[in-house]
């Protein structure tokens, strides 16, 4: 019981320790939209502009789908690719049918195209007949 060895120490070479933030960051959407302009700079990717701001570059993307979607105010910087607007003439759908208004005893059929103003004048109208 009494025996002891002797231990020797000997250099394992060089670590690096890396320590992470202390706590959980918070970034403003202010911050937010300059990072996702930084990634529209044309030959500059997600992961070095995540890397440059020490940030995770799935949240840098996440950050990207908030602007796409309009949730998320990105400023306008040099060198940065964006999409022209696009003017779209939106035109009421084709409806192929007809369109049934049964009160009481009468029935009236319309057109499915028929402007929905119209059929709400109808409606009230055979509402106070009925």
């Amino acid at each position: 019981m009494g025996v002891h060895r002797a231990r020797s120490l000997e250099a394992v070479g060089f670590v690096e320790l890396l320590a992470a933030p202390a706590a959980k960051r918070r970034w403003s959407d202010e911050a937010k939209g300059q990072i996702v302009a930084e990634t529209l700079v044309v030959g500059v990717t997600v992961n070095e502009v995540a890397r440059r701001h020490g940030v995770k570059a799935n949240h840098v993307s996440s950050w990207r789908t908030l602007a796409r979607k309009g949730k998320l105010v990105v400023p306008d910087i040099a060198g940065a690719d964006f999409a022209p607007p696009v003017a779209v003439t939106l035109e009421p759908p084709i409806v192929a049918g007809t369109i049934d208004l049964v009160i009481g005893p009468v029935t009236v059929r319309l057109d499915a195209a028929t402007p929905a103003a119209r059929v709400a004048d109808l409606v009230i109208s055979l509402r106070a007949c009925a």
